[in-house]
């Protein structure tokens, strides 16, 4: 049997999650909103043979106090796929993954867009289905008030199925572009989707051809019942918050075993953590470098993470004291089970839980190359995970500490590509071309 090979994405955006990153000595404060240099990171991660750039996107400045807000990199960011179709242009490999918002966007928007980008990029497009758990976004869309967590999830089964429908609009080979008979494609292998469903009505057909590969792949993030059971039934690739190796090998045989159940192969799913990585010479030395990281988070800050986290405002808090019970709300729930579980473990109070999220609370490999390498094995034999999405914790050091140290001792494991298997994004990722449903052949 070949051995498991390890997929990486790289979350971009922001450029680190971690709030002081824009303030680490020699780190580029710009870097967010910054072409040229977003340009050379990818460009790095390519060179890394990395499978995606990821993108996630807010329909919103994050809803924290201004106090917090004028000390955190994440209030001016590029729309997407504005900065993915040009950095399409100056990479040839590398996949492009965007958010893209199921509760205020609408379905030929989405599709229209993602097929673009596929095109553009020679097949290398990702659509990262969220249901967009910031409450703030429903004000800028004409809202009062934002949907309702399970009612979100409804929504999204349905924009999938609208949205993947659109882009089987055309047969493959529905545009003949025949000069001498004046023939540019045939009616025949065009469908209209005439969708009447309970949230969505859409005519269609999309003004695009089918996207190169087929679909673009389809990833989602989130852990809930309800996301669990929305990624077994639709995504390809499930980009989740990081927990425990114990945590991870649960999550990852829960939605494997939800895909069997409904009769779609586990293999055609890639399950990628959030992984945040801080790579010295020495384990010393990477403690050294996340001390100095978290140093450079304000209290504002931390507190309002941690604010952003819970969904609901925690800066009346006792400080000093446990974490209080947490309202069920509108917010993410499984990030918002994960700190509540993380503070009783770690029997952690308010601003030492605030100080960890404030910088990064999730997942974490902060060591040598070996020890990180032994680490990402680990977890991919015991079937924890088929790779991580890295995280980076300070640009451009941190990227490129990665990419020459990290990925040649994966490589030298035999657990890490070292060429591109394709050129197209489900190539890289080992994942079928999706038939037309519409159309044989």
């Amino acid at each position: 049997m070949a051995q498991r090979q390890l997929k990486l994405g790289a979350f971009m955006r922001p450029i680190s999650i971690h709030t002081g990153a824009w303030r680490y000595p020699s780190a580029w404060p710009d870097a967010n909103f910054n072409f040229p240099r977003i340009r050379q990171l990818i460009r790095k991660l390519e060179a890394g043979k990395f499978d995606a750039f990821f993108m996630a996107d807010h329909l919103a400045v994050l809803n924290m106090p201004i106090s917090a807000l004028k000390r955190s990199h994440t209030v001016t960011s590029f729309e997407p796929f504005t900065l993915l179709s040009a950095l399409a242009g100056a990479t040839e490999n590398i996949g492009l993954i965007a958010t893209g918002s199921t509760t205020f966007d609408e379905p030929y928007h989405v599709a229209r867009r993602f097929a673009s980008l596929d095109h553009i990029s020679g097949g290398r497009a990702g659509w990262n289905i969220v249901t967009t758990s910031n409450p703030d976004a429903a004000l800028n869309f004409g809202l009062d008030d934002h949907m309702e967590h399970a009612e979100r999830y409804k929504r999204a089964r349905e924009f999938y199925d609208v949205v993947t429908g659109l882009w089987d609009s055309f047969a493959d080979d529905a545009f003949v572009r025949d000069v001498e008979s004046g023939l540019y494609f045939d009616p025949a292998k065009m469908h209209v989707l005439n969708h009447k469903g309970k949230y969505l009505s859409v005519r269609g057909p999309l003004n695009i051809a089918r996207p190169m590969q087929g679909w673009p792949v389809i990833v989602q993030a989130g852990a809930s019942e309800d996301g669990k059971q929305l990624a077994a039934e639709t995504a390809e690739a499930v980009f989740t918050g990081g927990g425990s190796l114990a945590d991870g090998q649960k999550l990852y045989a829960d939605i494997k075993g939800r895909m069997e159940k409904i009769g779609r192969n586990p293999e055609h799913l890639k399950i990628l953590p959030g992984a945040f990585v801080v790579v010295g010479d020495s384990v010393d030395e990477a403690r050294e470098k996340r001390a100095l990281l978290d140093s450079r988070v304000h209290y504002d800050s931390a507190i309002a993470s941690l604010s952003v986290q819970l969904g609901t405002d925690a800066s009346g808090f006792d400080p000093d004291g446990p974490l209080p019970p947490i309202p069920e709300t509108n917010a993410s729930k499984s990030g918002r089970q994960r700190l509540v579980d993380l503070a009783a473990r770690d029997k952690l109070t308010v601003r030492q839980l605030a100080q960890r999220v404030g910088g990064y609370g999730g997942l974490s490999f902060v060591g040598t190359p070996q020890t990180i390498a032994d680490q990402m094995e680990e977890w991919l034999v015991s079937r924890g995970s088929d790779g991580f999405n890295i995280m980076f914790p300070f640009l451009p050091a941190g990227l490129d500490d990665f990419v020459d140290k990290v990925v040649p001792e994966l490589q030298r494991r035999g657990i890490f590509r070292k060429e591109y298997e394709g050129r197209t994004l489900r190539e890289n990722l080992g994942l079928p071309r999706p038939k037309n449903r519409f159309f044989e052949g």
